[in-house]
């Protein structure tokens, strides 16, 4: 585990924010994915929330080999299973159950499980994850919560994701114990609706240079 904890840590600490994507057309899957990576963002999270998720996770996979694409919102092992059948590099969940918890510890696959808790967080490490997710963030405590586990948990590290945009994202990017932020404001539904390619490259770039916000490591 601590390996695979490590090369997760390595993996989502390359860029400031994750895009968390929901897309409702496959078809649009490749020239998003494009798009974020020419804006520098080159791992992508495509949510399991809409039907087109694992078909937009097997066209990325196929067609834009440098991008890093992963299966977002996996709620069950047989989800997870699919993800990483259709080509999915990492999982990520928005909590933790007991069986995602050992599906997430069958795969060789980066996982991200989410916790919002000191409880859930507590239980996650006793099984080897010291990489989470906190999720919802800003209905959990936000930054406040972030900085109160840091003092008793300063082994753990956070993907803080949920009601964070570009302004609260550079403050929860301050804190030693974040590795990185989620967001869908990159790949906002109507810039998705139109297929506004060219703003989402545009708002990918402005979430890289996020990069001053965080402290040097």
């Amino acid at each position: 585990m601590a390996r695979t904890e490590d090369a997760t840590l390595e993996l989502f600490r390359s860029v400031p924010v994750i895009p968390v994507v929901v897309i409702d057309d496959a078809s649009d899957s490749v020239a998003l994915a494009r798009a974020l990576v020419a804006g520098g963002l080159r791992i992508i999270e495509i949510t399991l929330r809409t039907a087109a998720g694992i078909e937009a996770i097997r066209r990325i996979a196929a067609e834009v080999p440098e991008a890093v694409v992963g299966a977002g919102s996996v709620l069950t092992p047989a989800t997870a299973v699919a993800a990483e059948k259709a080509g999915a590099r990492f999982l990520v969940s928005p909590g933790t159950t007991g069986l995602l918890r050992a599906a997430f510890e069958a795969t060789a696959l980066p996982c991200l499980g989410g916790a919002a808790t000191a409880s859930e967080a507590m239980v996650m490490a006793e099984a080897g994850f010291t990489f989470m997710k906190f999720f919802p963030a800003e209905t959990s405590g936000g930054v406040a919560a972030l900085k109160a586990l840091g003092g008793p948990l300063p082994h753990l590290t956070f993907c803080p994701t949920g009601g964070i945009d570009v302004q609260r994202a550079a403050t929860y990017l301050g804190l030693p114990n974040v590795a990185c932020v989620g967001g869908s404001w990159i790949t906002p539904a109507d810039a998705l609706r139109e297929r506004a390619f060219d703003r989402i490259e545009a708002l990918a770039r402005a979430a890289v240079s996020l990069n001053d916000a965080r402290p040097r490591r």
